[in-house]
């Protein structure tokens, strides 16, 4: 059966006369009739009783017309919903992000402007979501850091520097500011590779000619965080990524001398994407907004 066949089958059964279909449907009526007889005669069947004063529906015609309305009514489901993404009104973005912090700070303002659109969000370190990004996996990706990839489009969202975190019983714990020499007496956990964080800080002690003593390693902020707030160690993050909490305690780092930066990314070829391009221009407000 044809698409128009199954359209024009439908029309006739609702309106009750192939004038009354033909006029919805804005085809000529012999157009029509010539479009249901094929039909019966294709299939060898009756699907309407012909009278004076239009049709009736055969006991085939019945059961095909249910079929017909879930096929009519699913094209319909398909429009409307084709057209409420194109409006906006629904959709799905998958994002990638090095912290809850950037991440959310950015999306508040996305879901209320744009609360149809539903999002998932992933955390992982700058290279995974990089590789996600250009793989397809993701749709965007808040990162620390990303090469000069031809696969990629980016936006420069923040300049965030490294802290340190310490227990709140930690002798430090007055204390607004700390040096990098200092941090030689302490026993640090680790960020993994790929870390930005970790990149900006061993840079920084590099530069210095200053060696610090590693106790742990820990795959994410939040086990840092954790992990400091049991007392195994002295913690770096970003100050981006840092929420006031009772169990630990930041300070600044007087002779960083460097900064990272924060990048919205997404596949190069699809930054006009009626989703993508959005979210953007609420990261790019941001931003401009920050300096």
């Amino acid at each position: 059966m044809l698409p128009t066949q199954l359209r024009t089958f439908y029309a006739v059964a609702r309106e009750g006369s192939f004038t009354a279909a033909a006029k919805v449907l804005r085809v000529s009526q012999p157009t029509l009739t010539s479009q249901i007889k094929n039909l019966e005669e294709n299939y060898g069947v009756e699907l309407f009783h012909r009278h004076g004063r239009g049709v009736a529906l055969t006991e085939v015609g019945k059961s095909l017309l249910s079929i017909a309305h879930r096929i009519v009514s699913n094209q319909e489901e398909a429009v409307e919903f084709l057209k409420a993404v194109q409006g906006l009104e629904a959709g799905h973005l998958n994002i990638g992000a090095v912290g809850a912090y950037q991440a959310a700070e950015i999306l508040a303002i996305f879901h209320k402007k744009f609360p149809g659109i539903d999002v998932s969000v992933t955390f992982g370190n700058s290279q995974q979501i990089l590789d996600d990004v250009i793989d397809y996996r993701a749709d965007i990706g808040v990162v620390g850091h990303h090469a000069d990839h031809a696969a990629l489009h980016a936006l420069t969202y923040s300049n965030p520097q490294p802290i340190v975190i310490v227990p709140r019983s930690h002798p430090w714990r007055k204390r607004k500011t700390i040096r990098l020499k200092e941090l030689t007496s302490q026993m640090m956990i680790r960020r993994e590779p790929g870390s930005l964080t970790r990149h900006t800080f061993e840079s920084a002690l590099a530069r210095d000619g200053i060696e610090v003593r590693y106790g742990m390693e820990i795959g994410s902020k939040d086990g840092v965080v954790a992990a400091v707030a049991r007392g195994i160690g002295t913690g770096v993050i970003s100050e981006d990524e840092h929420i006031p909490d009772r169990d630990v305690h930041a300070l600044g780092i007087s002779d960083i001398g460097v900064k990272m930066q924060v990048h919205i990314v997404c596949h190069a070829e699809r930054q006009g994407s009626r989703l993508i391009r959005p979210f953007f221009d609420v990261a790019n407000d941001l931003a401009s907004h920050r300096n």
